[in-house]
């Protein structure tokens, strides 16, 4: 499913002090995760850390969310980007079952559940004993991108 990714403004300073470290799993790199949220949670670039307020509920979500699997930092015609794999719900196979899913939050759960993005799908979704995607930005374009 499309969505309007917004990179939280936390994470643009925690950048700069390096408390993030983006490496594919296996090489010491931090663990990110992907939770998602009802639309009461208001979560935008001011969002500075996980919380499981106003996080959705439903068959084959756990709070929390999934964690993400991060491709290596590359750096293509002068942009950096940090890359994750599409997050993904389906109840081992079996199908969730969730509803009133407005946003998704990525975060650093090695550091303290501080955010990294927020992901809008502009309006309230849902899933029906079947599979819920957020799709991530292609590969080379980057979750988190420095220009």
């Amino acid at each position: 499913m499309a969505n309007t990714t917004t990179v939280c403004n936390s994470f643009k300073q925690e950048l700069l002090q390096a408390i993030h470290k983006f490496e594919t799993s296996g090489n010491s790199g931090d663990v990110f995760k992907c939770a998602l949220f009802t639309s009461t949670a208001a979560l935008s670039a001011s969002t500075t850390a996980y919380s499981s307020t106003n996080e959705i509920t439903g068959t084959g979500y756990t709070a929390g969310g999934v964690t993400l699997t991060c491709a290596t930092p590359a750096v293509n015609s002068g942009v950096a980007s940090a890359d994750f794999d599409d997050a993904v719900w389906n109840n081992g196979g079996s199908g969730a079952t969730f509803s009133g899913v407005r946003y998704a939050l990525i975060y650093n759960s090695s550091k303290s559940n501080k955010a990294v993005a927020v992901c809008d799908f502009g309006v309230d979704k849902s899933v029906s004993a079947g599979t819920f995607t957020v799709t991530m930005p292609e590969s080379g374009t980057g979750v988190v991108r420095v220009a």
